[in-house]
């Protein structure tokens, strides 16, 4: 494995830290409340940093992401390239790639993705009764594009409780019932999408589809769904990395200012240990979040790694916001102090794609899964070995020409080998 950033990756990390630390101010966060800052979004995108993550991948996505929890911005940033770019990238026809990914880079189009699939959506192919999946046909095998290119359609219906930036969507991505992909256009008619408020500022609604007009993205069959679950989860932890950081970034400053009895507060031991522990899970859910991008952009499985990644950004990730408010004492009660919101980002980053406990379970299940393909796979392999094994002894004599290679004929047994009929002739009687 190789963390080390190429030098676009690097360029575009600088530049982002720049403009998040110039513009993703407390006084504007305040301003923005639960909205999106359409400000800074704008600057994001007019120095292309959407588009760049097309070239810098996944991992330099999630270095991006970084930069943006750190200050808590609120942008779609996450959303848009790991439900948008990055998956009709992927997993998009030549036209779709061709029409979606400039105005996605550009920043004109902005998706979010109603995940994780919880089967309350069903798609309805044209012509079909409702309650017919577009994603399933009488053999059981999904419709692909036909000879002309053209993307299968589909009327999906109902509902995803709560999705992240909808309201600033232009395209959602939605997992229908059987896990197939369909982008669905917001504007239209048939969508309703209805202001939620989340623990943190978001921008989130609760998606209605009554008939809405879906196009495919991928192929038959859910494992469209799973890439693109697996690599939000390792974009989303990396956001959760530079939420955590931010934290213990503000809870550093303040320690080692803020004096109690005559003495910085950072000089007690309490502080110090509990300081150390939040540094270290940062850097755990940093580590795994890398190693999971690296894998996806080098063309490795990433599942399981996902997983893990995942479940430190939930597990550590709450445990790091947590003490960066208690290390503040009596200040980081006060909900308009500037920690309060990494706190609040990491509680929601916590569950989101996912509790600990619930990936956890999942990547117990990948694991138990893999196990016994592989004691199954041993155990046809000794079997195999087995069913060759007197024809490759025999191979093994002729090759080698030795007197001691046994004779066997169908239905006689074994015959004695040449030299113990040797043997046998000159034993007296």
């Amino acid at each position: 494995m190789d963390f080390t950033p190429t030098e676009e990756q690097t360029a575009a990390r600088e530049l982002a830290a720049r403009i998040f630390g110039d513009l993703s101010t407390h006084e504007r966060l305040t301003a923005a409340g639960t909205g999106t800052d359409a400000g800074l979004w704008k600057e994001l995108c007019a120095a292309g940093l959407p588009a760049a993550v097309e070239e810098t991948g996944l991992l330099g996505l999630v270095l991006l992401l970084e930069e943006q929890g750190r200050t808590t911005a609120q942008v779609p940033f996450a959303a848009t390239c790991v439900y948008g770019l990055l998956a009709v990238a992927a997993h998009g026809t030549r036209e779709q790639r061709t029409r979606l990914l400039p105005a996605i880079g550009a920043g004109t189009v902005v998706v979010t993705g109603a995940f994780p699939a919880r089967g309350a959506i069903r798609a309805d192919a044209p012509g079909r009764p409702n309650g017919t999946a577009a994603s399933a046909t009488p053999t059981g095998t999904a419709p692909a594009a036909d000879p002309t290119g053209t993307v299968p359609t589909a009327k999906l219906t109902g509902i995803a409780p709560v999705v992240p930036w909808l309201r600033d969507a232009t395209w959602v991505l939605v997992p229908d019932a059987d896990r197939g992909l369909w982008l669905v256009p917001t504007a239209d008619a048939t969508v309703g999408v209805e202001p939620v408020e989340t623990t943190a500022p978001w921008s989130a609604g609760r998606l209605t589809l009554t008939g809405a007009p879906g196009e495919r993205l991928g192929g038959p069959g859910p494992g469209a769904y799973e890439h693109v679950l697996a690599a939000s989860r390792v974009a989303f932890a990396g956001l959760q990395a530079g939420a955590c950081a931010g934290s213990l970034a503000r809870a550093v400053a303040h320690t080692s200012t803020r004096e109690q009895f005559g003495r910085p507060l950072a000089t007690n031991q309490g502080v110090l240990l509990r300081a150390a522990d939040a540094y270290m899970d940062t850097e755990a859910i940093r580590v795994t979040a890398y190693e999971a991008a690296w894998r996806h952009d080098a063309g490795l499985p990433f599942a399981k790694h996902a997983l893990t990644a995942a479940w430190w950004a939930s597990e550590a990730g709450q445990r790091v916001v947590h003490a960066g408010q208690h290390l503040h004492g009596g200040t980081g009660a006060d909900l308009e102090h500037p920690v309060h919101r990494h706190f609040l980002w990491g509680r929601q980053l916590d569950a989101y794609l996912g509790c600990g406990s619930e990936v956890l379970a999942e990547l117990g299940r990948l694991l138990a899964d893999a196990a016994t393909e592989g004691e199954a796979d041993t155990a046809l392999e000794g079997e195999a070995d087995t069913a060759l094994a007197p024809e490759a002894e025999v191979r093994t004599a002729m090759e080698t020409g030795a007197d001691t290679a046994t004779e066997v004929e169908p239905g006689r047994g074994e015959k004695p080998s040449r030299q113990e009929q040797r043997d046998q002739e000159e034993e007296p009687v």
